[in-house]
């Protein structure tokens, strides 16, 4: 049977208690299964999953991550939200805690980028349902715009579901 898909992600991280305020407060995860001042695993708000993100502490004296500018190494994580209107409520958390770094429309998702605490870049994305991709929409679209969110909460409506294996009610 192939890859189905990612099933979590284990981040090495300067201050454990730190991140996970982080991702609890910014991003909504909830905690699973806790070893005080070593590591946490935190499942997202949606998910039924066990865990989605595991952090273990590596201390203070961590170097920063060079992935992408000096090294290999990942580029970034994405999570998907159902709604506009969540990507939203995620950018105006994002915002009042100072890690938006960006906001990208890629003609079939739309997304926002940030960093956590220690300089993690992570994705927050919606994906135009599948029925709403057409060719009027993709033909000739750059790959990446900025992203304009209340014109596509105007296009979309707010509370439409996302997602690949979405249909959309006629």
């Amino acid at each position: 049977m192939p890859v189905q898909r990612l099933n979590h992600a284990v981040l090495y991280v300067r201050d454990v208690d730190r991140s996970l305020a982080f991702y609890r407060d910014v991003l909504g995860f909830r905690v699973t299964t806790e070893i005080p001042g070593t590591a946490v695993f935190l499942q997202a708000e949606g998910s039924t999953n066990d865990h989605d993100l595991g952090l273990f502490q590596v201390g203070a004296a961590a170097g920063a991550s060079g992935a992408g500018r000096r090294t290999v190494g990942l580029y970034h994580l994405a999570w998907e939200v159902d709604t506009l209107a969540e990507l939203a409520r995620v950018r105006d958390a994002l915002l009042r805690a100072g890690a938006l770094i960006g906001a990208s429309d890629h003609v079939t998702t739309k997304a926002l980028y940030a960093q956590d605490p220690d300089g993690l870049e992570f994705e927050v994305s919606w994906l135009v349902p599948a029925a709403l991709i057409t060719p009027e929409l993709t033909d000739g679209a750059p790959m990446t715009a900025p992203l304009d969110l209340d014109r596509e909460i105007a296009r979309y409506g707010a509370d439409t579901r996302g997602g690949v294996g979405v249909s959309v009610p006629a």
